[in-house]
């Protein structure tokens, strides 16, 4: 036993992890059989590269594979560790390896996205060079966090977060293998637990994994010897779930709730609300999209939804959270519900439009103001007809600028509140 606990001193992720393709579990559509990944590692030509994914996907793992598979040197960098005189070590390494044996170098940086645009300019030479082959793994979206100069250079592999019966899958070999897991001991395991670590890890098998070890290390086994890890033992294991939310994941969940206001979907515009909450999102950019869509999706159709989002922006700073989260709630609810029009957001774009290409006259003489002495000598406001004085409270004048006379940016449209102003337009054109 003591030998055992000597050898379990190296985390049990780390031991478990896969040695070649055929242990590597999940990402099927670029390493499955006959996938360009798959052909690419095992022809030894794979090209300078970028591994984008969540954590626990498999993006180091892979990369461990290829250097055990390939007739190359390997080289691994972090970048949170690592700078330009790293590099550079590594690139005279490469090129004399290259020259003298004819032999490629693969270097893989792990937190790619942290190198700054001088680091990563480092490296480009020798990229295109073909003096390395460079693998970057990385937990955010190249096409955001990277430098273009590094990303046009290689060919981008999206990994995708696992699927929970591979997780599972991963955590029984690590009970069952001998040599790496554990095998050697009396471990029972029930269905019920390995699943639910499975749907907390989320797809990163570290964690899960991780989760296994406390469970196998602290349960103390049966007079039998053996270890029972069940549901109770599970949910001690496996800590609730924390969400990464780096910039790219912040905006792609921001986006997704605003498209569900938008759709009129209450119960996606919640579940993504509560996402950004339990990620630590600011409520106030929260409330602040509300406000915005309240206009732009909803406006005239039930303008009472901009007075709902402006209460929920009051409550926040008067009341503050948790207990915000309702009228918040309730101003979601209530924009998603309601019927929806864009005339507004259309309407004041295409007066900004106007208004950018300049060419400004002068404002109309009826149109000018009166409030000031001797503005009459001048003939301001001459030709004025006030509403009030007539019936209905309207007449027809003419008050657009000049430059645009005849322009309509203010379309109703038929649904909700808009279909009464619809109404009060067709009226007032049958007046004129």
């Amino acid at each position: 036993m003591d030998d055992f606990f000597t050898y379990a001193d190296s985390p049990l992720a780390d031991r478990m992890r896969p040695r070649t393709l055929e242990e590597f579990i999940g990402q099927e559509h670029i390493v499955g059989p006959g996938r360009l990944l798959r052909r690419a590692i095992e022809a030894d030509r794979l090209t300078s590269s970028i591994f984008f994914g969540p954590p626990g996907c498999g993006k180091t793992t892979l990369a461990s594979i290829i250097a055990k598979a390939t007739r190359a040197n390997f080289v691994q960098l972090n970048a949170v560790t690592s700078g330009v005189g790293d590099v550079r070590e590594v690139l005279k390494k490469a090129q004399e390896s290259r020259r003298m044996y004819g032999q490629a170098t693969y270097l893989l940086l792990d937190e790619c996205h942290r190198w700054n645009k001088a680091q990563s300019d480092s490296i480009l030479p020798a990229i295109e060079q073909g003096i390395i082959r460079f693998i970057g793994s990385t937990t955010e979206n190249p096409m955001v966090s990277m430098t273009p100069a590094i990303v046009s250079r290689c060919r981008v592999f999206q990994f995708h977060a696992l699927e929970e019966e591979d997780v599972i899958l991963a955590m029984e070999r690590a009970l069952q293998d001998k040599e790496r897991g554990y095998g050697e001991l009396k471990v029972e395991a029930s269905p019920e637990a390995l699943k639910h670590i499975a749907r907390i890890a989320g797809g990163d098998t570290r964690a899960a994994l991780g989760a296994i070890e406390l469970a196998v290390l602290s349960t103390p086994a049966d007079e039998n010897g053996v270890i029972h890890i069940d549901m109770a033992v599970a949910e001690e294991s496996i800590q609730k779930p924390m969400m990464r939310c780096d910039e790219s994941l912040f905006y792609d969940m921001l986006s997704a709730f605003c498209k569900s206001l938008r759709g009129s979907d209450s119960n996606a515009a919640l579940a993504w609300f509560a996402r950004l909450i339990y990620a630590g999102v600011d409520p106030r950019i929260i409330v602040r999209r509300i406000i915005a869509h309240a206009s732009e999706d909803v406006g005239m159709a039930n303008p009472i939804v901009m007075l709902q989002a402006q209460a929920a922006a009051r409550d926040l700073e008067f009341v503050g959270m948790p207990e915000a989260r309702l009228p918040i709630a309730q101003a979601i609810i209530a924009l998603c519900e309601s019927p929806k029009s864009n005339s507004v957001c259309m309407a004041v774009d295409a007066a900004m439009a106007d208004a950018q290409k300049g060419g400004f006259g002068p404002v109309p003489v009826h149109l000018r103001d009166t409030h000031y002495s001797g503005s009459n000598r001048i003939g301001s406001g001459d030709g004025y007809k006030y509403p009030h004085d007539f019936p209905g409270h309207y007449v027809q004048q003419e008050y657009m600028p000049p430059e645009v006379k005849g322009k309509t940016y203010y379309v109703p449209s038929e649904m909700g509140h808009e279909a009464t102003i619809l109404k009060n337009h067709q009226a007032r054109e049958g007046k004129k």
